[in-house]
């Protein structure tokens, strides 16, 4: 396996709140748990953390309390996709003045840009702006696909580095190895597939189940990125519950529930995501005590 630039287990760390507005001292602490459990670097204003919700400052915020909690200790991919190239690139370019390693960019959606529209996205952002950058693929939320051959030819620019791949289809592992060079960095958004797809040649994962137990995670991702596949297929068992039961209800209302079980936030998240249902909390309750969480 080659040495990648990012690798290993990347929580998409929640966004905590107290009465409406951001809890910046529970998010710091949910930071250093992370760090104290192994995790090999820190994602936050992604999907779980609620960006769809938060205001431009309250973005730009959570991006600043995650680099300077951090203080260089991991890396930090900072979360800055839009659906407007232009509104990406000034999140990007925030995300570098500020000290983040790397910036998630999500395809863009609700305008569904065709395979060259989302090639000029991102060979816009490459320009604009020398920092890292992954392309984020979640088409089951943006409506749209980046083909593999588009991958390849973002490849080929300097500032586009590799993808968070949260298809599910573990093939495209393989696929984007063979197409876009031994430098691509290849992590999976998809934590109940994350061991078929670090076989397929995966770096590592841009994780939920990380929030609420990282210590674990961080485990199975060494056995996996050691190529230790027996030890890595155990911790695939103990969390595979867990990895479903996150996602029983809307996300992040599981994660925020669990995280409020063990006492580290509120389980509070903005409309429209409710609290998790009743059947929903069973579920996770039941998949952390099998975890070995509590």
């Amino acid at each position: 396996m080659s040495d990648p630039l990012f690798k290993g287990v990347m929580p998409a760390l929640v966004t905590p709140f107290r009465d409406g507005g951001l809890d910046e001292q529970a998010f710091v602490a949910l930071v250093e748990r992370q760090i104290a459990g192994g995790v090999h670097g820190l994602v936050p204003v992604g999907t779980t953390g609620e960006t769809a919700t938060l205001s431009h400052d309250e973005h730009r915020r959570v991006v600043e309390l995650c680099v300077k909690a951090t203080g260089g200790r991991v890396p930090v991919i900072a979360g800055a996709g839009s659906n407007s190239t232009a509104e990406a690139i000034e999140l990007v370019r925030h995300a570098k003045t500020i000290g983040a390693d790397a910036a998630l960019v999500v395809t863009p959606y609700y305008n569904r840009p065709s395979q060259e529209g989302l090639y000029a996205h991102y060979a816009a952002i490459n320009e604009a702006v020398q920092l890292p950058v992954l392309v984020y693929n979640v088409p089951g939320r943006t409506s749209v696909d980046i083909a593999d051959t588009t991958l390849a030819r973002l490849a080929k620019l300097p500032n586009i580095v590799g993808v968070k791949d949260a298809t599910g289809d573990m093939s495209r592992a393989t696929m984007q190895r063979l197409l876009c060079g031994d430098d691509w960095v290849m992590l999976t958004g998809d934590d109940p597939t994350a061991l078929g797809y670090m076989a397929h040649g995966g770096h590592g994962c841009i994780s939920v189940t990380s929030n609420v137990a990282p210590d674990l995670c961080a485990t199975f991702y060494n056995a996996a990125l050691a190529e230790d596949w027996k030890t890595a297929l155990y911790w695939q068992d103990r969390l595979f519950r867990l990895h479903k039961a996150l996602f029983s209800d809307a996300s992040p209302a599981p994660t925020k529930f669990a995280l409020a079980h063990l006492g580290l936030c509120d389980a509070f998240a903005r409309l429209p995501i409710t609290p998790a249902s009743e059947a929903s909390q069973a579920e996770v309750l039941a998949a952390m005590r099998e975890a070995g969480v509590v």
